[in-house]
């Protein structure tokens, strides 16, 4: 009766603290929280494009970006047009991400020719007008 008595007390005070604990699983690298690597990348995103000039390469960009959250290819004439696009921002609180929360990168011929606002981009080559 006494051991028992002893080792619940022992037990129950260890048992209260690792009831807040929450265990992280991280598979090969791969980050699996959701809310706290979304707003990191968001950040790491608007800081990596911050840097970006016009007509740097598509394949450099690309290797410092990362995989877009949405990408097009379309032919404009003799172009081909190269749009990427990078979540930078948070709009809605679905934890869906949209082109609106995006920045897009407009590659013309391999050449970094524009970028801004995902929400405002039109295949015409231009920003829409607000």
């Amino acid at each position: 009766m006494k051991k028992s008595l002893i080792a619940l007390l022992i037990v129950a005070p260890l048992a209260m603290t690792l009831s807040g604990c929450v265990v992280k699983i991280n598979d090969d690298g791969i980050d699996h929280g959701f809310v706290g690597d979304s707003e990191e990348r968001t950040y790491k995103n608007r800081k990596k494009i911050a840097q970006v000039q016009l007509g740097a390469s598509f394949m450099d960009m690309q290797e410092k970006l990362g995989v877009s959250d949405f990408s097009e290819t379309y032919a404009d004439g003799d172009n081909t047009v190269r749009v990427l696009y990078y979540r930078t921002q948070r709009k809605h609180k679905d934890g869906l991400t949209t082109k609106d929360e995006c920045t897009f990168l407009q590659f013309i011929n391999g050449k970094l020719a524009e970028t801004g606002n995902g929400g405002d981009y039109s295949k015409t080559g231009t920003v829409k007008a607000n």
